[in-house]
């Protein structure tokens, strides 16, 4: 069992994920703080945690916390990661870990200023196929990468009537799609790859112009059939292309969607190098496809005694054992805890604040982009 002890703001869907990660870890999950006394109280009852927080002072107070995860919406992240720094924890924060880049700038030098370590939560690197075909890639086993390309589909905002946080701008930011999915895709390119983004060309819509808006709570994923609405002017991007040039003369493409019936969270990738090729698809996580060009291509099913040594530590399972979602959340927090614990002897594995702060840059200018209609450099 870790030393270290945790908190939850926020506990939604991707909060629940949280706490069941951190708790298959062995991490003691001292609380939750929610959006009100109460509802803190009624969750803390139904997953039997410990502590109900009252307010972000009562928990920051804590002293037996060393680590708080936020799982909020959007435009809370600065002013919560913020005090908790100031408090003396280590933050995990979901992404994207502020509004702006002057925000995200801000964070890093506070993290910095009091010696606390900070991490977003990109969790998709950490499927172990995804931890695969990155060794691979860094090995050479298909040579020198030149196009990397994919798409992240959804359709759980197809109709009108769907309805969200994120697609109000003051709690979400001035983009969605791109922003709330597209920097998963942005972020495993790179990290795969090894290659940072340089220059971008966006296309970006709103497909759905006008919304229904609940006069009511929904959650994220959940429907609002049957309850009362009001119509809602969008601005937020359901759709976005985007070219993108990288490093070393990588190339590129991503698509991605909110809109896409039928898909419920299809992340593909595909990394096409000199030597072969390697695609993988988030809705069939434990197989990676291996292209060749003078034999027959391969179908690597998720098995760690036949994956890189760098690979293997990622797979929880033996061969034949599904890993899927939930998986990525507690592989992360590994590595984000034993890098804590151990001091920061070594650079980081996991998504940092920094990473964080590369995303809203990417972001800030694919909505350049797209609004000037032409290639923009990072």
């Amino acid at each position: 069992m870790s030393q270290l002890q945790s908190a939850v703001i926020g506990a939604g869907f991707v909060g629940r994920a949280h706490i069941e990660a951190l708790r298959r870890l062995g991490v003691p999950v001292l609380g939750v703080l929610d959006s009100s006394p109460e509802r803190s109280e009624a969750v803390r009852a139904e997953l039997r945690l410990p502590r109900a927080y009252r307010s972000l002072e009562e928990l920051a107070a804590d002293r037996e916390l060393n680590v708080v995860h936020i799982c909020t919406p959007n435009h809370l992240h600065v002013s919560q990661a913020s005090a908790l720094l100031h408090a003396g924890k280590h933050v995990m924060c979901e992404k994207p870990v502020a509004m702006n880049p002057r925000e995200s700038a801000a964070l890093i030098e506070l993290a910095r200023e009091h010696k606390r370590v900070g991490g977003v939560n990109y969790n998709l690197r950490y499927y172990p196929l995804c931890q695969e075909a990155r060794a691979r890639i860094a090995s050479g086993a298909i040579g020198e990468p030149r196009l990397v390309h994919g798409k992240f589909l959804q359709d759980w905002l197809f109709y009108p009537t769907d309805w969200n946080w994120r697609l109000e701008t003051e709690l979400g930011g001035d983009l969605r799609a791109v922003s709330d999915i597209g920097t998963h895709w942005l972020d495993l390119a790179m990290w795969l790859t090894g290659r940072k983004i340089v220059e971008v060309c966006g296309d970006l819509a709103t497909m759905i112009a006008t919304r229904q808006r609940p006069k009511g709570r929904v959650e994220t994923f959940q429907s609002a059939a049957g309850v009362a609405t009001e119509p809602v002017k969008i601005s937020t991007d359901d759709y976005a292309s985007v070219l993108l040039r990288f490093e070393a003369n990588l190339r590129g493409v991503m698509t991605v969607s909110q809109v896409s019936a039928g898909r419920k969270a299809a992340l593909t990738f595909e990394v096409n190098g000199s030597e072969g090729s390697l695609a993988w698809n988030s809705e069939s996580p434990n197989s990676l496809w291996i292209g060749h060009r003078r034999q027959a291509n391969e179908e690597l099913l998720k098995d760690p005694s036949l994956m890189t040594p760098a690979a293997r530590p990622y797979s929880a399972y033996p061969g034949g054992h599904a890993e899927g979602y939930p998986d990525t959340f507690m592989q992360l927090f590994k590595d984000f805890y034993s890098y804590i614990e151990k001091g920061g002897e070594a650079p980081p594995e996991f998504p940092t604040f920094q990473t964080g702060h590369d995303e809203l840059v990417l972001c800030e200018t694919i909505a350049q982009s797209a609004r000037e209609r032409r290639w923009v450099r990072i």
